[in-house]
């Protein structure tokens, strides 16, 4: 059966607008629809876009007779295609994930191509646009004063080129539109195939900056912050300390999701970040985890076990405990007239990873200890476990699907290398 033609995108001549014939296979029913001035852009984006819907409908996007795929689409049209694809493909229960943003990101660095050709993109020109990366300065306007007094608009580095392991997840993403444009036959497969041969950039090459490893959180550090956050943010950070969860699985820990049958609890998150993968993921509380959570059982089992508007509700209660003056009730009217004029402040009832992140980080500021995150709690505790009880362990209770992503969590055991180079080296 001869395969059917690409839909021709023409100029309609009463209007000087673009126009193409799109039909469906099962009503046999022909439409035309107009796309916008001829030539245009944005005519060429929303052509590209019917011919994606198109494919949907038909299960296979049609190809023009004895070429096997459309050679004029450009740069701009594959990369629309690519983001409407994304707003639908990266969901995760009913939320778009961080992956839309990331690649809306790679994709902007695409941009002196728009107007090329998707077909001739080869690897000199993805090497161009990975240089770009390499060089890439993120900037932002500030104000200051100079030696007269007066004000001036400035310009600020924040950072000086993205680092070597984003570019390298970059690249990946425009390889991966590739890709996909290849499955819906928008580009030949010669054209990924060649990008494909672009190597990722090997540490100490190509020039781009070097983040710093994740390191474990020292248990000093950890302590001197704990005085410093609110009761309910310091238990979270004992849980996770424990139990080496990822900080997402400690905001949304409820009290209905833990199996408390048994001498060790079970906890398994309704969300997580394999879940896509179709893997199963449990986090076991012992005595001490126990305990923690002992305090937070109440008669709502189905919310949150950790909310910041009780977290609050602590503070304010610790602040009038402390207070040294009464309230005289002019203080009090006063109160009252604010609440009136500006509406209570929105306290949630669940944290969030970035709320979680911001008390840590403020919390390390009062204590004067170095900035850390709770995704650190996480290699702490794999490498703790990793100490006493092995990798395998270490993988286990982190939830890892191989040995190989557990040892990057897992810092090794530099003490006993030294321990038993005393006794034999």
């Amino acid at each position: 059966m001869p395969r059917k033609s690409v839909p021709t995108y023409r100029l309609h001549r009463q209007s000087g607008q673009a126009i193409v014939t799109l039909s469906d296979r099962r009503t046999a029913q022909r439409r035309d629809y107009l796309l916008g001035p001829y030539g245009s852009p944005a005519s060429r984006a929303e052509y590209a876009r019917l011919l994606i819907e198109q494919a949907a409908i038909d299960g296979h996007l049609p190809a023009k007779a004895g070429e096997g795929i459309p050679s004029d689409l450009t740069m701009n049209e594959v990369m629309l295609a690519y983001v409407q694809h994304a707003r639908k493909y990266y969901v995760k229960h009913g939320q778009p994930t961080t992956e839309q943003e990331a690649i809306r990101q790679a994709l902007r660095f695409l941009r002196p191509y728009g107007g090329s050709i998707a077909c001739n993109f080869g690897p000199l020109a993805l090497r161009a646009v990975r240089d770009s990366m390499i060089t890439h300065k993120v900037t932002c306007k500030t104000k200051v004063k100079d030696e007269a007094g007066n004000v001036r608009e400035v310009e600020k580095v924040l950072r000086d080129g993205l680092s070597r392991g984003t570019i390298n997840r970059q690249i990946a993403r425009i390889k991966l539109m590739f890709k996909w444009a290849v499955g819906q036959e928008l580009v030949p497969a010669e054209t990924y195939q060649r990008l494909a041969c672009v190597e990722g950039l090997r540490r100490g090459k190509g020039g781009a900056r070097e983040r710093p490893k994740v390191r474990p959180v020292a248990e000093d550090t950890v302590n001197a912050t704990l005085p410093h956050l609110p009761s309910i943010v310091a238990d979270m950070v004992r849980l996770q300390r424990l139990t080496g969860a990822r900080p997402g699985e400690i905001v949304q820990l409820r009290a209905v999701d833990i199996d408390r049958s048994g001498e060790v609890w079970e906890f398994r998150p309704e969300r997580h970040k394999t879940e896509h993968h179709d893997r199963e993921r449990v986090i076991f509380f012992g005595p001490q985890a126990q305990e923690i959570i002992r305090k937070y059982l109440g008669l709502d089992l189905s919310g949150p076990l950790f909310r910041p508007d009780q977290s609050e509700v602590e503070r304010s209660a610790e602040r009038r405990k402390q207070r040294k003056t009464p309230l005289w009730p002019s203080h009090l009217r006063m109160q009252e007239q604010k609440k009136q004029r500006r509406g209570r402040r929105f306290l949630h009832q669940q944290y969030d990873v970035a709320a979680y992140r911001r008390a840590i980080t403020r919390a390390c500021a009062k204590a004067g200890v170095p900035v850390w995150t709770p995704h650190r709690l996480r290699h702490a505790a794999a490498t703790e476990i990793r100490r006493q009880f092995g990798l395998e362990a270490a993988q286990a209770v982190l939830g890892h699907a191989g040995l190989a992503v557990a040892q990057v969590y897992a810092e090794k055991d530099m003490e006993a290398a030294k321990r038993i180079m005393a006794k034999i080296g």
